[in-house]
């Protein structure tokens, strides 16, 4: 038996990528040009192998760019939604304003627009499901930083060290699911970073926030010129290779 479907991505792009700069003075850094297409459809087409029948992207730095990229407001046939703020609102801040665009017992997997990854989603999608937990993150046990620590018990007990836990040291991949009972523990219009409210969780209720190491697939972030200069190359050489 197939699992249901989630139906609803939430792609982080309102970020204003001032590391990327002056790439980022004329368009998002999620629709940079990678391997020949906008970055952030490489995360479109890695969530719709998971079932998703929209899209919702945050927009705030050069919103208007995106109507004109996607002028249909769809990719592959699935539709787009734009939220924008008009004041950048932050990682939690951004999720909470999606909150109006949601029913009543959805479950979301979140994106950050700057990753390209092929990781196998369901094995996130289904540890979140079997864990019962509001939210669970996709992590990794390689790559920086490794800040993010990972219990025996499958549970997020801290990050950055600031909780003083120890445990499994993982990446976290910019990749997870929430419940929409999670948008409770946000305020609305407030800019806050989601890791904050991920810490408050921590420390309110130890085990309430679930991770799950996923080493298959690859993993990659355009954070700075380095990362996204050898993301393009490497994705533009793939995208030359003949087909096998």
């Amino acid at each position: 038996m197939k699992t249901a479907p989630i139906k609803t991505a939430f792609i982080l792009g309102a970020g204003l990528g001032t590391r990327l700069a002056p790439l980022t003075d004329i368009r998002p850094k999620p629709l940079l040009p990678v391997g020949g297409r906008p970055l952030i459809t490489y995360a479109m087409e890695h969530l719709l192998t998971v079932g998703v029948k929209r899209f919702i992207v945050n927009t705030h730095h050069l919103a208007h760019v995106y109507r004109e990229v996607f002028a249909k407001s769809e990719w592959l046939g699935t539709p787009i939604v734009f939220c924008h703020e008009p004041v950048l609102l932050d990682t939690a801040g951004g999720l909470k304003n999606i909150e109006p665009l949601l029913t009543e017992d959805e479950e979301i997997l979140v994106y950050n627009g700057d990753v390209v990854s092929d990781l196998p989603l369901a094995e996130l999608v289904a540890a979140h499901r079997s864990g019962g937990r509001e939210a669970t993150l996709a992590l990794r046990s390689s790559g920086s930083p490794l800040n993010v620590t990972l219990n025996e018990q499958g549970e997020i007990c801290d990050f950055r060290g600031l909780l003083g836990e120890y445990g499994k040291n993982c990446l976290f991949a910019g990749i997870y699911v929430v419940r929409k009972s999670f948008l409770d523990r946000l305020a609305p219009g407030r800019k806050e970073s989601v890791i904050n409210v991920f810490l408050d969780m921590i420390k309110q209720t130890p085990g309430s926030l679930g991770g799950i190491i996923i080493g298959a697939g690859m993993w990659h972030d355009a954070g700075s010129p380095e990362e996204y200069e050898r993301l393009d190359k490497m994705l533009t050489e793939k995208k030359g290779k003949p087909r096998d």
